[in-house]
């Protein structure tokens, strides 16, 4: 049975049911500030009681209150009641004013007969929730960008005056590369490393914060520090991000609006009023980190009263030249603070602290030290020699990952960075002895699932690469926060699925999709990392494998979370991409240069086989799925057709079909990627389909349950395995503890997922390598999303072997989902909660149909069997099943 072309129920039974909407959220966020989006859209989730039930209509009301929340007193916009089962996605249809708050609830009506009548009233209304625009149309104003030359990161500074009764006061804000916002000595946000980074001569963030609460009557002070960030880096670099098309010093504008109770609105604009000074922060880089002189520090100086005569003038400076542009995706925040678990003395004062796991931030330093005392702090991820580890071969200096402060001699001294962050489990500190705290520092993202099994080693792993993605969430998806910091397109384009499945990206990656779109050439062309300096269209490239995660990536957001309007407004620049990775197809082929990267045993480089199989299939699927895309906007497009034509050229050049393999000239042996990715694709020839997956398992039990393949490989393996009948042999692979593997990973004292297989990993915080977590909720747990939102799901449960018990559970944008299951003997208990508006087919491992057990049955349907599972097609409700004969 192909679970691919399922469709909805259409004869389970409904139970008439009161449907409530709750978890609601504007443009995916709860109560967002600065929504920049003329139509913004919402979404709820409903809850009901029973089994079956299904909405049919929705009534949206915005007001501009939320006592105003009627139908008869709306006075924004009323939907009227839409005959509708769409739960998000819902576009406001109203007016949007700049900088206006709107309230806005639903009722919903579900699918019965006594819900049909024009006069039924629907359900409750949902607890109301809001959402405020941005700037809009209306812009920064009279606002400029300013700044000015200092010998150090700047303080920026502006005194004002407020004279009434505040009712509501918002701060829009950019500082370039990353500003630390001030009101009256606080911080107005606790976000950092803010804004975040993108093309900055396509698209420009800025912030809004909520001050009403920060402003006093009388005298005020806003204020800004400036670090460098992406915008402004200066150390020199492999990348060139010394040297892109925006580089410059540090700069700001700035928007404070004012509104009083009486009416009146005054507004504080960045100009040549504000004031500026070199501050202790001498220096600030991402790669070499930050030195701050404490003895230069000024008490109060984002505080009324501070004497800034001494300052100079701000200057009116250039501005970038990307749009200014609200920032939607969640900020980067400080998200733990971890005290070491062992500090040692390696030698006279030179102090190592382990913190015991691996993460991406930084550290806060507590010292008591005379002024003017240096004390250094190195990060990395290793220690060697009685040293912390921290090269960099790709940038200049033999400073890396280092902060030094100075300290100013006044007593306990506190300080941590604001303006880089660091990838490390170590860190060496010298100068005097100090208290060291760990700052867990990524994107704020929220989880969406959770995971448990029996099988403690996939318990382990699901939260090595949890931890790992989350340390390469910085504004965009990173490979490393050690080395490189960069958006590689290949890693995100093999991580993407476990990547959505484990946390809620929907804003996340709809940001990063936008730098895509601004990192593309006027050819068409894409690089391979993005944001881009200019780098990544020659240097190793082109590399197909890499920039086709733009098609495929638009289309996971559509099956995670249903989003059409993203797949409109991206296909345009996908057509013309695609079109340029069709116009240098030879003889059939697409020529790649990076290919399946460090596979075991072959160094810090690619994969021995021939690199056009790999960027072939690559380039096919993306059509293939590009085709998909066209087909659910209503474009029409002959990208089937060259997927096609792809297929020849690939299976014509590499399929030997007296051999049942794919290989190539240039093999040193069997490679696994070679033949994993064409099945995973659906390339391989219906004829050649279970002779190559036959190779594919006695090549894997030949190597003694080992894997040869690299980042392209790695994440398809074990689910073809499975899925061709050899879920034992993808068990035992996964679960291997010798090299190559992830348990010998841990073995040696991993927290983390690797770059490499080998114990000398460059970086040890990589998650391209960890994608064996996707088939442990697909096929462990058993769980597999399919389409549109979670519109369609698949629970299949079918690589239990060496597991006795596993659970998952998801919050999809249409509400939760859970598998639960346990095994003892040859009696296993399935439960499944499907959320409204989902349906799910349920696969019940057994040998009989008529030895499964399903509650409520009068609900569950008459069900199927197919290949040792009982198959039950549900809808809404928590569902429970046994099995007494299962394998």
């Amino acid at each position: 049975m192909r679970t691919e072309g399922l469709k909805p129920a259409e004869s389970a039974p409904t139970v008439v049911s009161v449907l409530i909407p709750r978890s609601l959220k504007t443009e995916y966020a709860v109560q967002p500030l600065g929504v920049d989006v003329p139509r913004p859209r919402f979404s709820w989730v409903v809850e009901a009681p029973g089994y079956g039930a299904t909405q049919a209509a929705y009534q949206v009301l915005v007001a501009s209150a939320p006592e105003l929340l009627t139908p008869e007193r709306a006075d924004v916009w009323d939907s009227g009641r839409v005959e509708s089962a769409r739960t998000f996605g819902i576009a406001y249809d109203g007016p949007a004013a700049a900088r206006t708050r709107y309230h806005w609830t639903v009722r919903l009506w579900p699918t019965d007969d006594a819900a049909d009548g024009a006069g039924d009233e629907g359900g409750v209304w949902a607890e109301p929730s809001w959402f405020e625009t941005g700037l809009l149309a209306e812009g920064f104003g009279n606002a400029q960008w300013i700044g000015g030359v200092t010998d150090s990161a700047p303080l920026l500074r502006r005194a004002f005056t407020v004279d009434g009764t505040v009712r509501r006061a918002r701060l829009y804000a950019s500082g370039l590369g990353y500003a630390d916002l001030r009101l009256n000595g606080s911080a107005v946000s606790d976000a950092v490393l803010d804004p975040g980074f993108t093309a900055y001569d396509h698209t420009v963030l800025y912030g809004t914060q909520d001050v009403t609460a920060l402003l006093a009557a009388g005298d005020n002070v806003v204020g800004a520090e400036l670090g460098r960030g992406f915008f402004g880096l200066t150390s020199v670099n492999v990348w060139r991000w010394h040297d892109t098309p925006w580089t410059a010093d540090p700069r700001l504008i700035a928007r404070l609006v004012i509104e009083y109770d009486d009416g009146r609105v005054d507004e504080v604009v960045t100009d040549e009023t504000w004031r500026i000074t070199g501050g202790p922060t001498l220096s600030d880089s991402l790669y070499l980190g930050e030195t701050y002189d404490a003895r230069r520090a000024l008490p109060g100086w984002d505080a009324a009263g501070f004497d800034d005569s001494s300052w100079a003038p701000t200057q009116v400076v250039e501005a970038p030249r990307g749009t200014l542009k609200a920032q939607a995706h969640e900020p980067i925040r400080v998200i733990e603070t971890v005290d070491p678990v062992e500090v040692t003395e390696v030698r006279p004062g030179v102090w190592i602290a382990d913190f015991g796991r691996t993460v991406a931030g930084w550290t806060r330093l507590t010292v008591t030290a005379e002024a003017g005392t240096t004390i250094s702090l190195t990060h990395g991820e290793t220690v060697a020699d009685g040293n912390v580890v921290a090269r960099n071969v790709h940038v200049d200096g033999d400073r890396i990952q280092r902060d030094e402060y100075i300290a100013a001699g006044t007593g306990v001294e506190t300080w941590e960075p604001r303006f880089s962050y660091k990838g490390f489990r170590y860190v060496q500190l010298e100068g005097a002895p100090a208290q060291l705290e760990m700052r867990v520092v990524n994107s704020d993202v929220a989880s969406a699932t959770t995971f448990e099994s029996s099988q403690a080693p996939y318990e382990q792993f699901e939260r090595a690469m949890r931890r790992t993605i989350l340390s390469n969430l910085h504004g965009i998806p990173t490979d490393t926060p050690y080395f490189e910091k960069n958006g590689w397109t290949g890693d995100a384009q093999v991580g993407a699925p476990t990547m959505l499945a484990t946390l809620d990206l929907a804003r996340f990656f709809t940001k990063w999709l936008g730098d895509i779109r601004d990192s593309q050439a006027d050819s068409g062309q894409l690089p391979v990392i993005v944001p881009t300096s200019g780098w990544g269209f020659t240097d190793l490239s082109p590399a197909t494998e890499w920039p086709t995660v733009y098609p495929f990536l638009l289309r996971e957001m559509y099956r995670w979370y249903g989003d059409d309007r993203l797949l409109r407004e991206h296909w345009d620049s996908l057509t013309r991409y695609l079109a340029w990775e069709l116009g240098r197809v030879e003889d059939g082929l697409s020529v790649s240069v990076l290919g399946d990267w460090l596979p075991p045993g072959f160094g810090d480089g690619p994969a021995p086989e021939d690199r056009r199989l790999t960027g072939t299939a690559y380039l096919y699927r993306a059509l293939v799925v590009a085709a998909e895309i066209g087909s659910l906007i209503g474009e029409p497009n002959d990208f089937r057709k060259a997927a096609a034509e792809l297929a020849d050229g690939l299976n014509r050049a590499f399929l030997d079909r007296d051999a049942g393999c794919y290989r190539s000239a240039q093999d040193p042996d069997y490679r696994q990627t070679s033949n994993a990715v064409p099945l995973a694709f659906g390339i391989v020839p219906d004829d050649m389909v279970s002779r190559v997956a036959a190779g594919l398992a006695a090549d894997v039990e030949a190597r003694g349950f080992h894997l040869n393949t690299g980042c392209l490989g790695v994440g398809v393996l074990l689910p073809v395995l499975t899925k061709y009948g050899y879920g034992e042999v993808a068990t035992k692979v996964a679960l291997q503890r010798s090299y190559p593997s992830w348990g010998y990973w841990f073995d040696l004292g991993a927290d983390t997922m690797w770059e490499k297989w080998e114990d000398d990993s460059r970086s040890r915080n990589h998650y391209f390598q960890g994608t064996v977590v996707q088939w442990i909720f697909e096929n462990v747990a058993g769980l597999r999303v399919i389409d549109a939102g979670g519109e369609r799901i698949v629970v299949r449960p079918d690589a239990r072997d060496e597991v006795d018990a596993a659970s998952i559970r998801t919050e999809t944008i249409r509400g939760r989902v859970t598998v639960s299951w346990q095994q003892t003997g040859r009696v296993l208990s399935l439960d499944v909660q499907v959320p409204v508006g989902t349906t799910a087919e349920v696969h019940v491992p057994s040998a009989r149909a008529s030895d499964v057990d399903a509650v409520p049955q009068s609900f569950a349907g008459s069900p199927s069997y197919d290949e040792g599972y009982t198959v039950y097609t549900v809808g809404a409700g928590k569902w429970s099943f046994t099995s007494r004969s299962a394998s």
